[in-house]
């Protein structure tokens, strides 16, 4: 787990680049505190920041070259089957120096080609440079979980760990009006765009060749198995596709157990840390188990079925339990890191959780992918009962004047039922692929447009929203809404956001739900094993009752949420009215439209907030980055 970054050129390259690259170089340290090494050619120049997690000795630091002096890599990231490759290297002839991962990387690429993509086990990004040819492939692991940015210039290819990495070499920083909008709507933005018109994101299971005129190939290495073959699902009988399920995810899990430093497991309360948690304790003895809750928050705390959890397999459990001001200082450390606006408010218990659990563990597995992958949102519920349109759905439907007429907010259990309600209602008389995008998004269309003075190419944004969208258009199957997560939600949220905010922490953590083979086999499966009218994640749910307590089942999902209402009532009501939100500001900016700033600031403070909260929270990041990286 580390960070990397470098240039490609088609003319020799200066003083000034190789200084632009160390101070990218600089950015990154968080991502890798433990060594730095910077590695200069006639026309190239690679730059590594590593956390060390497998061989940590100095012989294993990057760049790395190999034998001949020919090759040269940089990699972010683990791969667990590396002692599988290197024994098929080794009855090949190759002789290691190190213990690491990397070495195998690199000798793998020799060996293989870019053929060695499919036979890695793992997340990663990396670079992998030909001094002779001048030549360099850059790759990114089957799901995004870690992350690779690129600008391509005229003279010049550069790439990244992070954004603020990047914007080391002076690219030119004009905004992209169509991914504003999107970020408006959604609080961050699908990749492969980025704030930026110049910067993009390499998709996930894909690699860029790059030849020494920089001319620049993207080639796809990985897709998910689905559609399924001929259209046809598994045959498996739900029985045996729940023993099935534990055997891959008990699988993945003891590959993640690979590490040559401190290890633990997230334990949320939730079904799915707490089932990783379970096969991890296993095999782990005393295992280090990590919880964060919220002081006087009740409806956004878990920590209670944590403990539960914790008690029945002994682990070794820390509870983080945050109040305000632990909240405030996490706030300022996240909107301190972020380089790209991304407004999920979760980042702020995330950040806190991977600060408290770096103090005693260096990796840490989590239960991220299981909702995306396996059907786990109130919104699946939504779309599976939209579509079974019984009467109680057409009742809700119908009484939509009532609800929108309610008070609705997130920080109580009827205001929350109430706003939910609304949009069910909202949705249920859309087409899918409009009802999908409205489910995902916490600001409509209409008013993400009205809020902006500038407003996006019509045709550029229809354009990135019908590709995202794809999976889903004039669906008739469950498992294409899914699929749609998978790409959008699962990528460009759920990971991004775990990659940012542990790595700002020097802590790597591992997804057992997204290894490949459990992913293919989840989408060989017919809908009706994740979800049905009684229970999402129906699969995981029911295979794991004999390994967690009873207590985790038939209680409603909770998320991991932050309580915002009260906070931005009190503590940063300054904040909204007289600095980042403030007319003035709003003015000066000239990007928001502040007739509209200023309606959403007093819904805020209205009995029927919504979800004017998160609207709220999407403009404080972005102007907060506003300030750091434009104004």
């Amino acid at each position: 787990m580390c960070g990397i970054s470098g240039i490609i050129s088609n003319q020799l390259i200066d003083d000034a680049k190789i200084d632009a690259l160390q101070l990218a170089s600089n950015q990154l340290e968080k991502r890798g505190p433990d060594a730095s090494g910077l590695k200069r050619f006639s026309k190239a120049a690679l730059a590594h920041r590593r956390l060390s997690i497998i061989d940590t000795t100095l012989s294993s630091n990057q760049p790395m070259q190999d034998e001949s002096g020919r090759y040269f890599i940089v990699f972010n990231g683990e791969i667990y089957n590396y002692r599988q490759i290197k024994k098929e290297l080794i009855a090949k002839g190759k002789a290691f120096k190190t213990e690491s991962d990397t070495e195998v990387l690199l000798n793998a690429y020799i060996q293989f080609g870019t053929a060695f993509l499919n036979k890695l086990d793992g997340f990663f990004a990396l670079a992998i440079y030909d001094s002779v040819e001048e030549t360099t492939l850059l790759a990114r692991d089957r799901f995004g979980i870690k992350p690779l940015l690129y600008s391509k210039q005229e003279s010049a290819f550069y790439f990244a760990s992070e954004m603020k990495a990047l914007l080391a070499f002076n690219i030119e920083k004009e905004l992209d009006h169509s991914s504003i909008y999107t970020y408006l709507q959604l609080n961050y933005i699908p990749e492969p765009h980025s704030i930026f018109k110049s910067i993009k994101k390499l998709e996930p299971g894909h690699y860029l060749k790059i030849d020494a005129e920089n001319r620049v190939q993207k080639i796809p290495f990985f897709q998910i198995q689905y559609p399924p073959e001929n259209g046809a699902y598994s045959t498996l009988s739900y029985e045996e596709a729940q023993s099935q399920f534990i055997n891959l995810l008990d699988a993945s899990v003891e590959q993640r157990l690979v590490a040559d430093v401190p290890l633990g497991t997230f334990l949320s309360g939730g079904i799915d840390s707490s089932l990783i948690t379970a096969l991890a304790a296993r095999k782990v003895r005393n295992l280090n188990t990590f919880s964060i809750g919220f002081e006087n928050e009740p409806l956004f705390d878990e920590t209670a079925y944590a403990h539960l959890v914790a008690k029945k397999y002994q682990t070794n459990h820390h509870v983080f339990k945050l109040n305000r001001n632990d909240l405030l200082e996490s706030l300022h450390q996240t909107l301190d890191y972020i380089d790209e606006p991304f407004a999920d408010s979760s980042a702020l218990a995330v950040n806190a959780l991977c600060r408290e659990t770096r103090k005693h563990v260096t990796v840490a597995l989590s239960g991220d992918g299981a909702d995306e992958v396996f059907s786990g949102y109130h919104k699946h519920m939504g779309e599976f009962m939209v579509r079974k349109n019984g009467i109680k759905q057409q009742f809700v439907k119908q009484l939509k004047p009532i609800w929108d007429n309610l008070p609705q907010s997130r920080n109580s259990k009827v205001g929350n039922l109430v706003r939910k309600l609304s949009k069910f209602s909202e949705g249920s008389k859309l087409s899918t692929e409009e009802r999908y995008w409205l489910w995902a998004s916490l600001l409509s269309e209409a008013d993400a447009s009205n809020m902006l003075l500038k407003k996006a190419n019509p045709d550029i944004y229809r354009t990135r929203k019908n590709q995202i969208l794809s999976y889903v258009t004039k669906s008739k199957d469950f498992n294409d809404v899914l699929r749609t997560d998978v790409s959008l939600v699962l990528q460009g949220d759920m990971l991004r956001k775990v990659d940012q905010f542990s790595m700002s922490n020097s802590l790597e953590v591992r997804t057992p739900f997204l290894d490949h083979r459990l992913v293919n086999f989840a989408f060989s499966l017919h809908s009706s094993y994740k979800i049905n009218e009684k229970m999402k994640k129906r699969i995981i749910q029911d295979a794991a009752k004999e390994l967690l307590p009873m207590e985790l089942y038939n209680r409603p999902k909770k998320g991991f949420e932050v309580p915002l209402l009260p906070w931005f009532q009190n503590e940063l009501k300054d904040l909204i009215h007289n600095d980042l939100l403030s007319d003035s500001f709003i003015k000066e900016q000239n990007l928001f439209n502040p007739k509209y700033v200023k309606q959403l600031r007093e819904k805020l403070d209205s009995n029927n907030p919504g979800d004017s909260q998160a609207n709220i929270w999407a403009l404080l990041v972005f102007n907060k980055w506003w300030k750091r990286y434009i104004g």
